[in-house]
């Protein structure tokens, strides 16, 4: 007589979605809240940011709730706009969350490309701005960590440059995801809140 189990068990592991982050996450970032370094941070609840000289921060409020959905860094001519969100201990949300978005960007009329990055795979659309606009470059980034994933929009010159991009991805990394030990559904927007103090 032959054990299932073990069969049965790799059945269900190949059904995981694996985890889509650098080899050096835990060291270079983006950094969960249990392996941050003690430094100054800006504290935004579900993100800490580390200040820099030059870099303006916007926090991005969804007009009907009056909650905070996004932060934007402005550095140097380009822009990262961070969301953390929530997800399972043992597998990534980076990959289908990735579909998504792209489905979405096709419908509302942008030709999007799916190529790897500095962090893995990415996404790099130009989307329609107004009848007459020239189309505006963006790149999506993601990262899954330990039961939240961090996904970013860079704009501006990092968009269409390679050097600003790596900047730019340098900047996001240097985020920290204060997930929080409440139960949360997965892709659920971490809370965020405006910082005490800058």
């Amino acid at each position: 007589m032959t054990d299932t189990t073990d069969d049965q068990q790799l059945a269900d592991d190949e059904e995981l979605v694996e985890k889509s982050a650098p080899e050096d996450r835990a060291e270079v970032g983006p950094l969960d809240e249990s392996e941050a370094p003690v430094r100054p941070y800006v504290d935004l609840g579900g993100l800490r940011i580390v200040p820099r000289p030059g870099m303006q921060m916007r926090l991005e409020v969804e007009e009907k709730t009056k909650r905070i959905v996004a932060v934007t860094l402005e550095h140097d001519g380009s822009t990262v706009q961070l969301q953390p969100f929530a997800a399972p201990r043992s597998e990534g949300i980076w990959a289908p969350v990735r579909d998504v978005l792209r489905t979405q960007l096709e419908r509302q009329g942008a030709t999007v490309e799916e190529l790897d990055g500095l962090l893995g795979r990415e996404l790099r659309a130009r989307l329609k701005v107004g009848p007459d606009g020239e189309p505006r470059a963006v790149r999506i980034i993601g990262v899954d960590g330990p039961r939240w994933m961090l996904q970013g929009l860079i704009g501006g010159q990092a968009a269409m440059d390679e050097d600003k991009a790596a900047a730019a991805v340098e900047l996001f990394r240097s985020t920290v995801v204060c997930r929080g030990v409440e139960p949360m559904p997965p892709r659920e927007l971490i809370p965020l809140r405006a910082p005490k103090s800058v």
